[in-house]
């Protein structure tokens, strides 16, 4: 957990200290005195005053409201700003120089993250901040994709590793996980297309062989074993969970289409192989989570263990059963569910209290 987290479930225990205190009061089972209320209400507020300074956290469920919205503001704002400086390359791009374009090119991310640090120094919030880095991002994208348009430049994986690292540089820069995410994504493709150059495919086609994320997979998922983030909210998460899909997914495609795996079986054989693979990595990760006390690998894993479990039963009785009993056996099997993850929230439940 961040400092940022830390702080603001702190917080959110003094706004429940009042709730049940207020609660024990009409209930006429404890009674503040107003030497004590007045004592703590000054400590609380100066406590809550420091937190908001140092942290921007949410004080009530109303801020929390209005910070959701903000960032699906911010959210919607940086893809609709990026969409603007795309389409507007390409409304006067034909109208511009080749010094002119090269000029644009290279003047935009750096303008873009100029005013990003502008921005970061001057607004606390740093919803604005996060906007523009979203921005100078899509803008540098652009920029390496048109200069190699412009000088017929062979396009290459590096690129990608290029993309990762400013997009990190941006993610840890102003703390936006959208960003981190783009620089997890781009990292992983420049992985998957480095080892499919390495068995002989060209770059571009590193999707047909899904085994290719693998490696990139348990690279990323491991990242904040050895790398700390306390000081970024919400960063480790976002590891876990991307390295949890880049692996699940590909299981998955490969447990419907065996033929595009590198194994040199029949494709109903490693279709099976690979089907194991997914109960067996989805239930461990499920394991995983509650040991270590990770909700997001806790619902990635739940999420994969029941997909692979209703298209292994689709492919099994969507054939041979009655449609009613095929649902019938669907809402069986959704109860059954329920009942193992309600005795594995108990157990969370415990785990967390013991580890408390």
């Amino acid at each position: 957990m961040d400092n940022k987290q830390k702080a603001q479930q702190r917080a959110d225990q003094v706004q429940s200290f009042y709730d049940e205190v207020k609660c024990l009061e009409e209930e006429k089972l404890f009674q503040l005195g107003i030497e004590q209320r007045e004592s703590l209400a000054r400590y609380h507020e100066g406590l809550l005053k420091t937190l908001t300074e140092k942290y921007d956290i949410d004080i009530g469920s109303r801020q929390k409201q209005l910070s959701t919205g903000m960032k699906l503001a911010s959210f919607m704002g940086a893809l609709a700003l990026a969409a603007s400086v795309f389409f507007l390359f390409y409304q006067f791009w034909g109208y511009l120089s080749t010094p002119v374009q090269v000029s644009f090119l290279l003047s935009a991310p750096l303008i873009t993250l100029f005013m990003t640090c502008w921005v970061s120094q001057r607004e606390t919030t740093g919803y604005f901040a996060r906007l523009l880095s979203m921005v100078s991002f899509a803008c540098f994208v652009l920029n390496l994709v048109m200069l190699g348009q412009i000088f017929n430049i062979t396009p290459s994986e590096n690129a990608l590793l290029v993309w990762a690292a400013y997009g990190f540089a941006l993610a840890y820069a102003f703390d936006v996980r959208l960003l981190l995410a783009m620089g997890i994504l781009s990292l992983a493709g420049f992985i998957a297309a480095r080892v499919g150059s390495w068995s002989g495919m060209y770059w571009l086609t590193m999707g047909e062989r899904p085994e290719h994320f693998f490696i990139p997979a348990l690279i990323i998922f491991t990242v904040p074993l050895w790398f700390k983030q306390v000081r970024y909210s919400g960063f480790m998460p976002i590891y876990r969970v991307f390295g949890c899909l880049l692996f699940l997914i590909p299981v998955l495609v490969l447990s419907n289409w065996g033929n595009a795996s590198y194994l040199p079986w029949d494709a109903s054989i490693v279709e099976g192989v690979y089907q194991v693979l997914g109960f067996v990595v989805s239930a461990a990760l499920v394991a995983l989570g509650i040991r270590q006390l990770w909700p997001d690998v806790i619902n990635t894993g739940n999420a994969f263990f029941v997909l692979f479990l209703y298209t292994k039963m689709f492919d099994w009785w969507w054939e041979i059963m009655p449609k009613y009993l095929f649902f019938f056996v669907i809402a069986l099997t959704s109860m059954l569910l329920l009942f193992v993850y309600k005795r594995l929230r108990i157990q969370s439940q415990l785990a967390g209290g013991q580890h408390e």
